[in-house]
């Protein structure tokens, strides 16, 4: 092997790692599984499904999304090796009164996770439209390489919640 070929091998290592981190998923809590709906027969391995998973938003309090995406089968599905394809929707409730724990930026990430075993990962994302007082949420799927375009946008008005007065607003927690 000659030394060029050398560099450029690790040069590649060093990328690949640097990705390992960038894609890492960072999660503040786990989703719930709802449930799951097998879609294509598989034989002998896992079928390819549709999962349902609810994750509360870490941040405001009272609000919690749901999201559907499918999972590979197969040998990759079941070994955990497949990359996943990017249709995801999403749909975020108002589940209890709303509070703020602290002051977030337009398009702060909710929850990531992994999509395939390097480059791609899902994310949630929240922005508050200050103007009608709603929390917008985008779900989507990206690649260190090339993105997607493929995504799914929600929206969560902060409404009173029972005798509990004003509602709080959300450009008042804006960054």
């Amino acid at each position: 092997m000659t030394r060029a070929v050398a560099r450029a091998l690790l040069a590649v290592l060093v990328l690949c790692a640097g990705a390992l981190v960038v894609a890492a998923p960072v999660r503040a809590q786990e989703p719930e599984l709802i449930f799951k709906k097998s879609t294509v027969w598989k034989f002998l391995t896992p079928d390819d499904k549709l999962a349902t998973y609810v994750i509360d938003d870490p941040l405001v309090q009272g609000v919690a999304c749901y999201y559907t995406v499918p999972e590979k089968g197969g040998v990759k599905g079941m070994l955990g090796v497949a990359e996943e394809i990017s249709d995801i929707s999403i749909a975020c409730r108002q589940v209890a009164p709303i509070s703020f724990k602290s002051k977030f930026d337009q398009g702060d990430v909710v929850y990531r996770e992994s999509r395939s075993l390097i480059f791609k990962k899902m994310q949630i994302v929240r922005g508050c439209d200050a103007k009608r007082n709603v929390l917008v949420y985008i779900v989507y799927s990206d690649k260190l390489i090339e993105g997607s375009p493929k995504n799914s946008t929600t929206s969560v008005p902060i409404m009173p919640w029972g005798a509990s007065g004003e509602a709080p607003k959300c450009a008042d927690y804006l960054k």
